[in-house]
């Protein structure tokens, strides 16, 4: 007899926003701050984060069951994960964008049926606002933000300093760098390396400031710009790091055609994104990415390694591979 048919998984996959939920609920309320500072009872720790006590044990014991906290002996405590990178007092602190995403991705998501019938934004844009420019406007909140970016993209970073065959170049450029995790993780590792930050001007003073903190200012330069308005800097590799998927086929191939225009002759563009499978069956997360783009942008969209290859190949880049990166993530690599 075959297996019984069950609905079991169905039910798991339609109920599972109840867990993503309540995880971020705490790290927006900073259950995993407050245990940073030392392990509390249940009581304790619901009076610190001032918690109605209908629900909070089994809040807690919830977090427990998901993996981020831990319960010995009645108490609470952080795992090292959630220590290290859910401890807002901590700068490997990544909640920040996690805090975005509960705030706001949250609840555009909630309108993604919608979206898939429009093909429309779900997100500011819907009330005419931009998210982005008014978070670009306000340098204080960006810095907050970049420095959330950083710890978000600080594992991808690592691996494409260890990874890619830098020893062959001598200079590079990172393409909406951001504060700069990406060019100082490669500079650490490869000190005859010269290289930059390509990004708007307001995020100047927050990419110098990070890369003084490590020595780095006589290596690292910043080049501001708008890299739909501006030629790219002249350098021997290019990175385009979760860029391409925000914007449309057309803005893509233009990005492509600027970075080719800007390398010499055995330069490289290297583009990491959570890059899809060629069968788009396996990068859930790479699916589920482009579907964001959908609610967060007007044309973006996330894409398999084959399509990337072939618009490096069209805009002349003489030979293309992929390699993986870091959890979903993987690198597109085009040689001039």
């Amino acid at each position: 007899m075959g297996q019984e048919l069950t609905p079991d998984k169905i039910m798991q996959l339609g109920l599972g926003f109840w867990a993503p939920k309540t995880f971020l609920s705490a790290v927006e309320l900073g259950v995993f701050t407050e245990l940073a500072k030392e392990p509390q009872d249940s009581e304790s720790l619901r009076t610190h984060l001032d918690l109605h006590p209908r629900s909070a044990r089994d809040f807690f014991d919830a977090l427990v069951s998901l993996g981020v906290l831990q319960r010995n002996n009645g108490q609470y405590a952080n795992t090292p994960e959630s220590d290290l990178f859910l401890d807002r007092a901590k700068s490997s602190y990544i909640g920040g964008y996690l805090e975005m995403c509960n705030a706001r991705l949250y609840g555009f998501w909630g309108n993604l049926t919608t979206g898939l019938k429009t093909g429309e934004p779900q997100n500011e844009a819907k009330r005419g606002e931009n998210f982005f420019a008014t978070l670009y406007a306000d340098p204080a909140r960006l810095k907050q933000f970049l420095f959330a970016m950083t710890g978000l993209s600080m594992g991808i970073a690592k691996a494409l300093a260890l990874q890619f065959p830098w020893a062959n170049y001598k200079s590079f450029i990172d393409v909406g760098g951001a504060q700069g995790c990406v060019a100082v993780q490669i500079a650490l590792v490869h000190p005859h390396l010269a290289g930059g930050n390509f990004e708007l001007p307001v995020v100047g003073p927050i990419f110098e400031e990070y890369v003084q903190s490590f020595g780095l200012g006589q290596r690292l330069s910043f080049y501001p710009g708008d890299f739909f308005k501006d030629s790219l800097p002249s350098t021997d590799v290019i990175i385009m790091g979760h860029i391409l998927h925000d914007w449309g086929l057309e803005e893509k191939r233009q990005l492509i055609a600027k970075a080719h225009a800007a390398l010499p002759k055995g330069g490289a563009l290297i583009v990491c994104e959570a890059i899809i499978d060629d069968q788009r069956r396996q990068n859930t997360f790479g699916l589920l990415r482009s579907l964001n783009m959908l609610i967060e942008t007007q044309a973006g969209f996330d894409y398999t390694g084959a399509d990337c290859s072939r618009w490096m190949l069209d805009a002349g880049f003489k030979e293309t591979r992929v390699e993986s990166l870091c959890g979903p993530d993987s690198m597109v690599v085009g040689i001039r």
